[in-house]
């Protein structure tokens, strides 16, 4: 929102905008922060980011050096067992996860990071909007949304 307000009050002062549009301008994001603001009070999380996605892979060696060559990420995680490698930024968050796993080439699911994650609470919580909390090797902590996609819930740092 910042942005915007440092931009509109740019224009104006270089006159690409009149008076008028800069007061349209400024009360246009101003009512969008209202509008975000009311939105995110009636909700049970703040969420924060996407915080990484699953793949599923035919070949890990493959896939692990596209992600290092073409994205500069690391190997962050190395789970040989289950054959899943998370990969990110070293000293960062895992933005990929692969996961040698039939099917191959779909996004089994996505992470989203939330403010205050305490999983018995985000269980309760989910409970009131008719939701049910599971927890296994493939998602960790989740839920579907209604489309049947696993949505990984995590703690935001």
């Amino acid at each position: 929102m910042e942005q915007e307000v440092t931009k509109l009050v740019d224009d104006f002062e270089e006159g690409r905008l009149s008076r008028r549009g800069l007061i349209q301008g400024l009360t246009v994001v101003a009512a969008a922060g209202a509008a975000t603001r009311a939105v995110a009070q009636e909700t049970p999380f703040e969420s924060t980011a996407i915080d990484h996605i699953s793949a599923q892979v035919d070949d890990l060696a493959p896939s692990i050096a596209f992600y290092q060559n073409v994205f500069g990420l690391s190997i962050l995680n190395h789970d040989e067992a289950n054959k899943i490698v998370r990969m990110g930024p070293i000293g960062g968050r895992i933005i990929v996860s692969l996961h040698e796993k039939l099917p191959t080439g779909i996004v089994d699911h996505y992470a989203i990071a939330i403010r205050g994650f305490d999983q018995q609470q985000v269980t309760f919580a989910l409970a009131e909007h008719g939701l049910e909390a599971q927890q296994n090797l493939d998602y960790g902590f989740y839920v579907r949304d209604p489309a049947g996609i696993p949505v990984q819930i995590v703690g935001a740092q």
